[in-house]
């Protein structure tokens, strides 16, 4: 089977393809026959040796996939070979084939494309874990996004309408804030024109946001912190920016804020049972029409690189789909 490798960690441009075994089930596995696989941000730090798993090389990029059973290990009950399912192996998935653990399978809803598959669980199920479980989010308060035309931060923006909160969608570029305010967002901050605290405060009257959804990091952290209202939560989902922020603690004594992490795949691994309730719910909107994945771009396996690179420079819009 053909397979996107990362021989040696490094920037997107330095994956190849090549030809590799099939892989073999074992016990309490399943392999998948991989129709899409989502693109993101975790799969750009992983082929750079900067990310919390590290496999050893050589290895396939790839946390995210959608497809068919292709074969199953003993012990294997609730799928069989030619089910259509989403899966989160990890890495492996920018692939023709992967093989995966069977409790990490989830079965794919009859109304649900295979590409749409690919761009639902890790970017939805991200942003209702936060929003839902992270947040205390009440109806009328003001949701803050931070790169809220990425693929989580988009999420984000559909989630926050569906749970009555008033949204305000911050992002680089007028053509990614135009996306947001068409998946719903009420007000938007382009903030590489105007100044987030400042922006975020005259929208708000001058009492700031309520909850403050990042997953960007570097300056725009403080910057949004001190934009966030008294008793405000700012939930930290990533660093798409790059820099880890360091924080002057004393804005939280004087905003009586909270500064909340959000960690959906340990979440996911730890409570399992309430990230099943969480998928589906997420499955039921999607079904309702309340959210749908924006796809801005679909690369072949053999582009899977500029994919990645687009998602590492920030040029993304939504969510981007390797399909085979």
């Amino acid at each position: 089977m053909r397979a996107v490798l990362c021989t040696e960690h490094g920037l997107p441009e330095s994956l190849t393809i090549a030809e590799v075994p099939d892989p073999i089930p074992g016990p309490g596995q399943v392999v998948i026959q991989v129709g899409a696989a989502g693109v993101n941000f975790p799969d750009t730090l992983i082929i750079q040796n900067l990310y919390q798993f590290k496999p050893e090389l050589p290895f396939s990029p790839g946390g995210e996939v959608a497809g068919t059973v292709g074969g199953v290990g003993d012990g294997v009950e609730h799928v069989a070979v030619g089910d259509r399912v989403i899966a989160f192996p990890g890495w492996g998935g920018f692939a023709e084939q992967v093989v995966v653990e069977a409790q990490t399978v989830i079965p794919i809803p009859d109304s649900m494309p295979t590409d749409v598959a690919a761009a639902f669980v890790m970017t939805y199920g991200t942003s209702y874990h936060a929003l839902k479980d992270r947040a205390d989010p009440e109806p009328g308060e003001t949701l803050l996004v931070l790169g809220a035309a990425g693929g989580v931060g988009l999420a984000a923006v559909e989630l926050g309408k569906a749970m009555d909160l008033r949204v305000i969608a911050a992002a680089s570029s007028e053509d990614k804030l135009a996306v947001c305010v068409d998946r719903g967002a009420d007000e938007t901050i382009n903030y590489t024109t105007e100044d987030l605290k400042t922006r975020t405060k005259a929208l708000t009257g001058g009492a700031g946001a309520d909850i403050v959804y990042d997953p960007v990091g570097g300056n725009y952290t403080e910057a949004a912190l001190r934009a966030t209202a008294w008793q405000g939560r700012l939930l930290v989902v990533g660093f798409a920016a790059g820099p880890i922020p360091k924080i002057p603690l004393n804005l939280t004594l004087l905003k009586g804020c909270d500064i909340r992490g959000v960690f959906w795949g340990s979440f996911a691994a730890r409570d399992p049972m309430a990230n099943a309730r969480n998928l589906h719910d997420l499955v039921a909107m999607f079904e309702a029409g309340t959210i749908t994945p924006y796809i801005s771009a679909r690369y072949p396996l053999e582009e899977t690189g500029a994919a990645l690179r687009s998602v590492m420079d920030r040029k993304a819009t939504g969510k981007i789909v390797i399909e085979l």
